[in-house]
């Protein structure tokens, strides 16, 4: 049995876990920083920071503890390298290179992306290469096709916002606090999606990418007319935003086949009303359709020693104990940049 020890500290949820190649979790621990960032509506990368070099020791101590190993058990440290608040990353990196020195154990560098990308892989084994992986998070919104561990292929991503971001800031708009997904999702369910009318940025371009800057602004909009009731506002916007998941992203299959599935993954993979439009997209396309389960969605250290045991298993590593975290680490540095995207291309 192969056991990898993960942390994950690449923005406000300081996280570890133990997780073995039978893709079992012997046990996890996620100390949220809501409370710290809640009065910001955002994260705040100093207090993140200060937060997770805090709490990261005791995570690991904890999860060591509640699954009766020590770090002689562990096969390898995995840790998030990159990309990230930097802060952050270098607090993970570090402990995890303390650690590996100190056990003489291999040190895995994970990029936080290909964790979530081989995420769905940890929940489900019967989920093969190649497949059509859409990945949704507050930085991130990308359409890839996953190879193989290390192998990527960037269809889409977005010229200017994140979905995750764009809910966040829809929640702010509202009222309604942060983190901003769920209680966005929360309230559309009391609404009427057909309400309000706002736009789909890029619905049936040429271009592939995603762009979700024009849908905050024309929420801010209609909460300022007054006219339309925060429920309706919330639900016009979710329906908004799927639309133009769902276009996209159709657009990507036609483009990316043959692949075994469409797989969504990252924090707004959490949200059922996207995740039930997807499954019926994978269905029209023939293709199985595969989620992580909620608590794999959001940021979480389990996913980070998943990637370390793949990464293991196809060769990689171990990583030299002088490497530095990234704020910017793509998945395919070949990828043309979108226009626009600047360094988040």
């Amino acid at each position: 049995m192969t056991l990898v020890l993960g942390i994950e500290s690449s923005c406000d949820e300081t996280a570890a876990a133990l997780v073995t190649d039978g893709r079992e979790i012997l046990a996890q621990a996620i100390a949220s920083q809501e409370a710290e960032h809640a009065p910001y509506g955002g994260v705040v990368p100093e207090i993140a920071a200060r937060a997770h070099a805090e709490r990261l020791a005791p995570l690991i101590e904890r999860v060591l503890s509640e699954a009766g190993k020590s770090l002689d058990d562990c096969d390898a440290i995995a840790a998030t390298a990159g990309p990230g608040l930097i802060g952050g990353v270098m607090v993970g990196l570090v402990t995890a290179k303390a650690l590996a020195m100190a056990s003489g154990k291999p040190l895995m560098a994970v990029n936080h992306l290909e964790g979530h990308a081989l995420s769905p892989r940890l929940a489900d084994a019967s989920l093969q290469y190649p497949y059509a992986l859409l990945l949704v998070s507050g930085g991130h919104c990308q359409i890839l096709r996953v190879e193989g561990v290390g192998k990527y292929q960037r269809h889409a991503t977005t010229i200017d916002d994140a979905l995750g971001e764009a809910f966040d800031k829809t929640a702010k708009i509202l009222g309604l606090g942060y983190p901003g997904g769920p209680a966005v999702e929360k309230l559309a369910r009391k609404g009427d999606p057909a309400a309000v009318p706002l736009p789909r940025p890029l619905m049936r371009s040429k271009e592939p990418h995603f762009s979700f800057a024009g849908l905050k602004s024309a929420v801010l909009r209609a909460h300022d007319t007054g006219e339309h009731a925060d429920a309706d506002i919330a639900a016009s916007f979710q329906q908004a935003a799927l639309d133009c998941i769902l276009d996209r992203t159709s657009s990507a299959l036609a483009a990316m086949q043959p692949v075994t599935a469409l797989v969504v993954a990252g924090g707004v993979a959490a949200n059922q009303t996207i995740r039930a439009g997807l499954q019926n997209l994978a269905t029209e396309n023939g293709l199985a359709f595969t989620a992580p389960p909620l608590p794999l969605c959001t940021d979480n250290a389990a996913m980070i020693a998943w990637a370390g045991v793949e990464r293991m298993a196809a060769g990689f590593g171990p990583d030299p104990l002088d490497l530095k975290a990234r704020p910017r680490w793509p998945l395919d540095p070949q990828a043309e940049p979108a226009r626009g995207a600047g360094v988040k291309a």
